[in-house]
């Protein structure tokens, strides 16, 4: 059921709201922001050119290179008296990208929230454990504030702290998880070596997003925990998540709240735009945004958009499951490769877990790709039962069961990707857990 009534009205009544915000916003940019006036003077554009939303594409896109050229305040639109809070990335790259709300902007953002967990059917009854991470990063104070506002209870646990995550499930009755789907497969992992049954437990629902994942890593979730997983998506430099969530009834796509957040795909390389139904780039305006509004944000997430009506009764745009990203994607042999796909292929899988690595390697003059997958306790006590004496690691690589196991997965995901790959089954437990994004690349190639 819809939280409120722009998620259902028709596809004028959503343009026209659009427009308006898109005006309203190029307007307020070019009279409060240094680098989105110069830019607009050097193409020509002013407010007053913009009178339709085609027009859209007279603007300049906007990267995250900007952000952090104008590290930290400088793509900020109000003066310090009227932010009421900041966040930041993690900063892996150098210094964070800062990015601010004013309080009308955190109404929005908790606004996007409530519908992202209505579309989940969270509502006053549930008791919503909320694991993503408080703090500079915005997943965990954004659904914080979304959860509120529909009603529910919160658990504000925050990451990590795996024991204790499992113990307030079982004690709190919680009925619903916010998390990273890696950590909720850790959780499990944790979980059953505690002997919990978690089909035994209230919960319900969970909502899941901050990192790619695949169709087969939701089932794989939904079948461990007995729960429905809904996807959610959203990115810092916009608002945190919110922008888009998956409705439980259908599971199949984003609803964008588009009333907040203007979507185009483009070419990546040509920065064109493309007709609904085609993959590419994602952008967004943000157009409800005061304290740092977006021109044409380039996300580099590849994505594609679709318009029609739900079951569930939402009008929104809805965006595909994203595929991966333009800037993450790795390109072997002139191939591009989404760790994504190698997930979906391993996921398939029986005998093997949901933990792996991508390493990338070169050998001479040539790129090429290791997959390293951890096998499960079941696989490894199998394999190695008629094995009297040896190294673990030995065995591993001995016996014949786990060079079958490494064929098929070399064929399945050269079938996938169309590049061949080593395969390295390592045992359980040895590929580093995260308790937030989880880390699938290792890139080892000369700078």
């Amino acid at each position: 059921m819809a939280w409120s009534k722009e998620e259902t009205i028709s596809r004028d009544e959503m343009q026209a709201i659009q427009l308006a915000g898109l005006q309203r916003t190029v307007r307020y940019v070019y009279e409060r922001n240094v680098h989105y006036r110069k830019k607009l003077d050097e193409l020509g554009v002013s407010p007053e050119d913009i009178r339709s939303l085609d027009d859209i594409r007279r603007l300049p896109f906007t990267t995250k290179q900007d952000l952090r050229d104008h590290y930290p305040f400088g793509m900020f639109c109000v003066s310090p008296e009227e932010i009421v809070e900041y966040h930041a990335t993690s900063g892996t790259t150098g210094k964070p990208i800062v990015v601010c709300y004013t309080r009308q902007d955190l109404e929005v953002w908790s606004e996007a929230m409530a519908r992202t967990c209505a579309g989940a059917g969270i509502g006053r009854d549930d008791v919503v454990q909320n694991i993503f991470g408080y703090g500079l990063f915005t997943g965990g104070l954004g659904m914080h504030y979304g959860a509120l506002r529909i009603g529910a209870g919160v658990v504000p646990i925050s990451g990590g702290n795996t024991q204790k995550q499992i113990m307030l499930m079982e004690d709190f009755g919680s009925t619903a998880l916010t998390s990273t789907p890696s950590f909720l497969m850790h959780i499990h992992e944790v979980g059953e070596q505690m002997g919990v049954d978690f089909r035994q437990l209230k919960l319900r629902v969970a909502l899941c997003g901050a990192e790619p994942w695949s169709e087969s890593m939701r089932h794989s979730i939904q079948d461990r925990f007995g729960i429905k997983v809904c996807d959610i998506y959203g990115l810092s430099e916009i608002t945190g998540p919110g922008v888009s969530f998956e409705c439980v009834e259908e599971q199949d796509g984003l609803h964008i709240n588009e009333d907040f957040f203007y979507p185009e795909i483009i070419d990546p390389d040509s920065g064109e735009v493309l007709p609904a139904g085609e993959e590419g780039e994602l952008v967004f305006t943000t157009i409800n945004k005061f304290g740092q509004p977006l021109l044409r944000y380039r996300t580099r997430d590849i994505s594609r958009l679709t318009y029609g009506t739900c079951s569930c009764g939402r009008t929104l745009v809805k965006m595909a499951r994203v595929s991966g990203r333009s800037d993450d994607m790795l390109i072997i042999r002139g191939v591009n490769v989404f760790p994504s796909q190698i997930e979906a292929v391993i996921m398939r899988r029986e005998g093997v877990s949901p933990h792996y690595m991508v390493v990338v390697e070169r050998k001479g003059a040539m790129d090429s790709l290791r997959v390293k997958v951890e096998v499960t306790e079941e696989f490894m006590i199998k394999a190695a039962a008629d094995i009297l004496k040896g190294d673990e690691f030995d065995i591993l690589e001995d016996v014949a069961a786990v060079r079958s196991k490494k064929r098929n997965l070399q064929h399945d995901i050269k079938d996938v990707i169309g590049i061949s790959v080593d395969i390295d089954l390592v045992p359980p437990g040895s590929i580093p857990r995260s308790q937030g994004k989880a880390k699938r690349i290792q890139d080892r190639r000369p700078k």
